[in-house]
């Protein structure tokens, strides 16, 4: 079992001032794994402290020392993916088959990050002004436990890139992974002080990050419940925000559609992290007159989308990464069937053979309507709703009756048609008969209540600056 009882500030893993222990757990089995000792106000007050004072120098580091510190960075992260692969299918539950391409993309972020930075223009002429790109302060960043050292890298290699420090508070449950990808931080010569990590609870070592006035900016990945009450947090301050919240993202089946090809598809963006992700396609809008044929080429897939332990190359969908988080699955799935929805497979109850875990039936709904609280709330695992149009206005109209727009897809031989109902999809990101698809170049963010902001590419580096206006003639 694992004892993790230090906090990496000023670049030294130091002992935990809070005493408060965490517990965690393996959610493929339910078996105790480690214990993680929470930091208090103190401890986050010592690592803004720290990031304060290391950001004086740090900001005036060139260009050239920044790449290098990104190149160091993705270095490491990559001499241990073995061990982080290992930890996050342990303590996380993430499936083999998605794990390796998740720790090397959070690698990639930090050479990403480091080609934007080469040509980045920190100074340009608007008019007979010149416009400085400057440096913030000390970031606050905030990171859930789903994808946990993703997160992290995506809030620590802009703040590099610019200049800037930066405290993060990751998920208390996901400090297995944290631990790792931190010595992969401390292994990367940062200079002290740049990058700190706290483990601690929201309402702790959270507060204190949000509320600090050293806190130039907060950067938070989670809840759009959350998100809101961390935007209340800093009005006193006035800290600079980008918020990435949830999501209830459409995947709209057009009439021209192949279905045997798309409803894979589909059940691999409803499914994605095991449902565990912002992202996730977990309403499914198709024509009425063909949801006969939805209903029996889903049920001729679903076989496919394996459950299980997530050392089983196999298997595509692991456990829920919490008892709390299998329960609030479990409830959803109730309301569904108590409102009205019909299960077509999937419903209550584990798996058989992995009633030990946190293992979710994977469930598909029909029969659902908008006004459903399964076809409005963000769930958070393998659950799809089905829904049907009458007519392709109506399939943008139940796409967009959501308070959410952080993601969209849709399906269509016509590809015009299909970036024509792309383009009325209220959402941050649309792709295009396309199960995954990225582009590190193109802004990552949400409509609506989905969030504030904008990250990847150079709108990355954008976020971690403010413009300055000099006229001297």
């Amino acid at each position: 079992m694992k004892i993790i009882n230090q906090h990496f500030i000023n670049g030294k893993f130091v002992p935990s001032h809070g005493t408060e222990i965490q517990e965690l757990y393996n959610p493929s089995t339910g078996e105790k794994i480690g214990e993680v000792s929470l930091g208090d106000q103190t401890d986050a007050r010592n690592a803004i402290n720290a990031a304060a004072a290391a950001y004086k120098k740090f900001s005036q580091t060139s260009i050239d020392e920044r790449c290098a510190m990104l190149q160091r960075l993705h270095d490491s992260i990559m001499r241990k993916k073995d061990l982080l692969n290992i930890i996050a299918m342990q303590e996380y539950g993430s499936p083999a088959g998605a794990t390796n391409g998740r720790t090397e993309f959070s690698a990639q972020i930090f050479l990403e990050m480091k080609e934007e930075l080469q040509h980045y223009p920190f100074e340009y002429k608007e008019g007979k002004a010149t416009v400085v790109m400057t440096s913030l302060g000390v970031i606050g960043a905030i990171t859930p436990w789903n994808a946990d050292y993703t997160h992290i890298a995506s809030k620590i290699a802009p703040a590099i890139a610019t200049g800037n420090t930066i405290v993060v508070k990751p998920s208390e449950i996901s400090a297995l992974q944290t631990q790792v990808f931190t010595e992969c931080l401390a292994d990367a010569e940062i200079p002290d002080g740049v990058i700190n990590i706290i483990n601690g609870r929201g309402a702790t070592v959270g507060t204190e990050i949000v509320t600090n006035p050293k806190i130039s900016k907060v950067n938070f990945t989670g809840s759009t419940t959350v998100g809101k009450m961390i935007w209340k947090e800093t009005a006193n301050s006035m800290a600079r925000m980008t918020l990435e919240l949830g999501g209830k993202s459409p995947i709209v089946i057009l009439e021209d559609a192949d279905l045997d090809d798309v409803i894979s598809k589909a059940l691999i963006i409803a499914f994605s992290n095991s449902g565990q992700a912002c992202h996730a396609g977990t309403r499914l809008i198709v024509p009425e007159s063909k949801l006969d044929n939805v209903k029996f080429t889903l049920l001729n897939a679903l076989p496919h989308f394996k459950v299980g332990l997530p050392t089983d190359p196999d298997i595509q969908i692991g456990p829920m990464v919490s008892e709390k988080q299998y329960q609030r699955v479990q409830q959803y799935i109730k309301i569904g069937m108590e409102e009205g929805a019909h299960i077509l497979s999937g419903g209550l109850g584990k798996p058989k053979g992995l009633e030990n875990g946190y293992f979710v039936r994977p469930t598909v709904f029909t029969n659902v309507t908008s006004d459903m609280t399964i076809a409005q709330e963000e769930i958070f695992g393998p659950v799809l709703s089905v829904l049907t149009y009458a007519n392709q206005a109506e399939a943008i109209e139940i796409a967009n009756d959501t308070i959410y727009g952080l993601s969209g897809y849709v399906f269509g031989k016509n590809i015009a048609n299909a970036r024509k109902v792309a383009n009325q999809i209220r959402s941050g990101r649309v792709l295009i008969n396309k199960a995954y698809s990225d582009e590190p170049k193109a802004p990552f963010g949400g409509m609506k209540q989905s969030g504030i902001g904008r990250t990847s590419g150079h709108y990355s580096i954008d976020d971690y600056l403010e413009s300055k206006a000099i006229l001297d003639k």
